[in-house]
């Protein structure tokens, strides 16, 4: 995740943009609403033989990262009516017994130990890594990341590969190479962190589509706030050194400098681009991806923060579905 090395005090200070939303008055012509927007990007074969060793050495892209520019975080993100759409697999009863907790090792299963990956990639000739998680689609083929775990600085990374269930240098379900990438039309023009949202739509491999072998989370958007929640992510800077899944929960809250959404967790580098879950079942594994983690301030490092997925997430999201 990125980390914002202003203070929130220069940030508030440096005039950020505020979206005004006035809504048709009553029986006024409305006009229809453009095609939505999606940044696409078309990948090749990879370039990079994705060794154990090349996986266990890739930089955890956030310890790569510029500093953030004040200048291109927006106030607000749109919003539309609330869309669900879940997961594969059945809910179960059990009671949560993981919450909250600020990060470890994930004591369940289910679900999430297939969906939720490892994310590797080339980014200005340095191989580097994130988080990523597969979701139900129509193409079965799609995996939702941070928008500079796949665009950063102006370009595109390339030699892009998903990993579902990744453990130290292994890919028990394969590696699974994108052949486009995705990004809201926001993060693609200014890489606004109200919008670090990414997608990729990955090859079959071996003859099968991605969620037929490791299934995938459902997805919501436009959702109420300050719900309890689930982030996933894999760490590599101390405590943690990115050979498996770490795991966050409790109460969200509303971002400091964005409009995005925040939590109690202390995962670091390598866990950008992991899946945040609302009604997370333990003992599924499974729940509705509602944010990814994106970003955290150097002077509060219990806290993660992610982009509230709204109306350009959702739009994002349909899109890479149907690709």
């Amino acid at each position: 995740m990125r980390k914002l090395w202003k203070p929130a005090v220069a940030l508030a200070a440096g005039g950020l943009a505020v979206a005004a939303f006035v809504s048709p008055s009553a029986g006024a012509e409305q006009k229809a609403a453009p095609a939505p927007t999606v940044a696409v990007h078309q990948l090749g074969a990879p370039a990079v033989k994705w060794t154990a060793a090349a996986m266990r050495n890739a930089i955890p892209l956030d310890r790569l990262l510029p500093k953030v520019d004040a200048s291109k975080v927006t106030h607000n993100v749109a919003r539309g009516a609330e869309q669900k759409v879940a997961p594969t697999g059945s809910p179960s009863k059990v009671a949560p017994m993981a919450f909250p907790d600020g990060g470890g090792d994930w004591p369940g299963g289910g679900a999430v130990e297939k969906t939720a990956g490892r994310v590797f990639f080339t980014y200005q000739g340095r191989q580097a890594s994130c988080s990523g998680d597969a979701v139900t689609s129509g193409n079965k083929s799609t995996v939702l990341t941070a928008g500079h775990c796949v665009k950063l600085d102006g370009a595109y990374h390339t030699d892009w590969v998903f990993v579902p269930a990744y453990k130290d240098g292994n890919a028990p379900f394969g590696q699974w190479a994108a052949k486009a990438t995705m990004t809201t039309p926001q993060w693609d023009a200014s890489e606004d962190i109200n919008f670090d949202v990414g997608a990729a739509v990955v090859n079959p491999l071996d003859g099968q589509s991605l969620t037929d072998v490791v299934g995938g989370q459902g997805v919501a958007f436009n959702s109420p706030r300050g719900q309890d929640m689930y982030a996933f992510g894999w760490p590599a800077a101390d405590p943690y050194d990115g050979t498996h899944m770490i795991y966050c929960s409790g109460t969200t809250f509303d971002a400091l400098i964005s409009d995005g959404i925040g939590m109690t967790c202390d995962m670091t580098g390598g866990a950008s681009g992991g899946p945040w879950f609302q009604e997370f079942d333990e003992g599924t594994g499974a729940g509705l991806q509602n944010s990814v983690n994106s970003y955290k301030i150097n002077f509060i490092p219990t806290w993660m923060f992610g982009p509230y997925f709204g109306t350009d997430a959702q739009n994002l999201y349909n899109a890479a579905a149907a690709a």
